[in-house]
């Protein structure tokens, strides 16, 4: 059985609040809502795929003051490494919003909080593999090729530094 990924769902104190930040920044589209049942909250469904019906969807039905605690963060991947800066950008100007921009070697990450202090990664895949865990920050300002060389600068002694082709070839299910 192979397994693939479909979508999260969220509990939400404050659904108008979460909606915007996840529509107007993050780019979702509402694909669909209505309550769970009569007299229940709410569902809302929220895609950035236009082939995914759903990749969150939302219940405002979430009570505690505190960040939700049994999951660290959901990943995003971007095609553009211009996505990534653009994002920093965008976020930076958000009250509220705490940004980490770190590198794993073969990812470039920006790790963030959403309005209700849920964490989040956008991440654009650079070339190469590295063995993981690990993590450096680095400076979304930089260009593509500038951001590139420091990866390269600052991954390739490190153990399992290869082309991500050849990892992936090499890789046994």
């Amino acid at each position: 059985m192979k397994l693939t990924w479909s979508h999260a769902v969220l509990y939400a104190r404050d659904q108008t609040k979460m909606l915007d930040f996840y529509t107007n920044v993050l780019g979702f589209t509402i694909t669909d809502r209505g309550p769970l049942a009569e007299n229940a909250p709410e569902i809302v469904f929220l895609s950035n795929d236009p082939d995914e019906h759903h990749q969150l969807a939302m219940i405002q039905s979430r009570k505690d003051e505190e960040a939700s605690n049994s999951v660290n963060h959901f990943a995003f991947r971007v095609d553009e490494f211009e996505d990534v800066a653009s994002l920093n950008k965008k976020l930076a100007g958000i009250d509220g919003i705490r940004i980490m921009p770190l590198s794993h070697g073969n990812t470039l990450s920006i790790y963030f909080n959403d309005p209700e202090a849920n964490g989040l990664e956008v991440f654009w895949d650079t070339p190469w593999h590295v063995a993981q865990p690990q993590g450096k920050p680095w400076d979304p300002t930089l260009g593509k090729q500038a951001a590139l060389d420091w990866v390269e600068a600052n991954f390739s002694a490190e153990t399992g530094f290869v082309p991500r082709d050849k990892f992936y070839r090499n890789r046994q299910l």
